[in-house]
């Protein structure tokens, strides 16, 4: 018994010495504890779960109404809407009110007498809003940047100078008369390429077509300025263009990010001591001027105007139908109508003529 006791105390002995001496032999560095330090974090990392909400598959053509959903539209329709019978509603459950140009503007000078704004000669502002679907109706229209000419000029608060390209003595008078900064031809194209003269130092470039062969050396320098018909800087009236780039308006229509089919035009079309019918003029052309740059689709281009004076934030609606024609006109479908109908008349009429004779030839021949 004895034996059996001293034995097993041995044996504790033995394996307490072992294990010590394997500690000892154990690296307890600084490296070890930050591997154990990294292994805790990934540890950690591992217990956070990450909820991935799985989307059902939606169809190419549904996308974007899926996430539009909560967007309001742009193009405002309230001819579902009553019209008020007096002069005090709230706004959003009735048809806004459409005034004339003349009373739009009283109304502002109104607001902006000595008494309430004190602001006589505040800008008149026009609101454009546009539908810019694209003749397929998967397409739109891009954003577009013109310049509008005014029959009646007002100080637009922009210096602009002018640089003319122009060969002949008849061509380069007209332009300085007219009001060009500097009009040259192909002196002027040399001073460009030697550096002596920088083409930043003026806002737009016009030129003759008798002077393009050799305006093509600057097509590198000038890029978007280089002169073209589109842009309506290229052509023989020189002094129209100058005219249209000195007192006209530049106006931009944009895109709205979410809402394609919905594009803003914000421009000023003078002062409010201007004279009504002078700002009408004016609001006339610059309509004109946004319908010629229509596609050729069916419905409207033009949806709304409104007339804004800062700084009040009164927005008068008017009819810009007067100005403009609302639906699109086909006058080359009806050209080919008027052409198909008439060539059906005209065979018509040889088929029966022919007839006749053949009757008239058989009575003959009986006789």
């Amino acid at each position: 018994m004895w034996s059996l006791v001293t034995s097993s105390i041995r044996t504790l002995v033995v394996r307490q010495q072992f294990t010590a001496e394997a500690l000892r032999t154990l690296n307890t560095t600084a490296v070890c504890e930050a591997a154990r330090k990294g292994t805790r974090e990934k540890a950690r990392k591992k217990k956070v779960k990450v909820e991935v909400k799985k989307v059902g598959f939606i169809p190419h053509n549904e996308r974007d109404s899926k996430i539009n959903l909560l967007r309001e539209n742009k193009h405002v329709d309230d001819s579902w809407k009553q019209v008020s019978t007096d002069n005090c509603y709230v706004r959003k459950y009735y048809r806004w009110p459409v005034y004339t140009v003349a009373e739009a503007i009283q109304c502002h000078r109104e607001t902006h007498h000595p008494t309430m704004y004190n602001e006589p000669n505040s800008p008149l502002v026009v609101h454009i809003e546009l539908n810019m679907k694209a003749e397929k109706s998967t397409r739109f229209v891009d954003n577009f940047q013109r310049m509008a000419m005014m029959p009646h000029k007002f100080d637009h608060g922009e210096e602009r100078k002018i640089l003319v390209f122009t060969k002949g003595n008849d061509e380069i008078t007209e332009a300085r008369q007219a009001g060009a900064t500097l009009v040259g031809g192909v002196e002027l194209i040399k001073d460009i390429t030697n550096g002596e003269l920088l083409l930043t130092d003026y806002q737009y470039v016009i030129a003759h077509p008798n002077i393009l062969p050799e305006l093509v050396a600057l097509r590198g320098l000038m890029k978007r300025k280089f002169p073209n018909p589109k842009s309506e800087t290229l052509g023989t009236n020189l002094s129209e263009m100058i005219r249209r780039f000195a007192d006209g308006i530049s106006y931009q229509a944009f895109k709205d990010e979410h809402q394609q089919d919905f594009g803003l035009i914000t421009t000023t079309i003078g002062t409010l001591d201007m004279d009504s019918k002078h700002l009408e003029e004016n609001l006339r052309s610059l309509l004109k001027d946004v319908n010629s740059v229509r596609p050729k689709r069916e419905g409207r281009f033009i949806t709304r105007v409104l007339l804004k004076s800062p700084p009040s934030s009164e927005q008068l609606k008017i009819d810009a139908f007067l100005y403009v024609p609302e639906m699109y006109e086909k006058g080359s479908g009806n050209k080919k109508s008027t052409k198909s109908t008439t060539a059906i008349q005209e065979n018509d009429e040889v088929d029966q003529l022919e007839d006749d004779e053949e009757i008239e030839k058989k009575k003959k021949a009986v006789n």
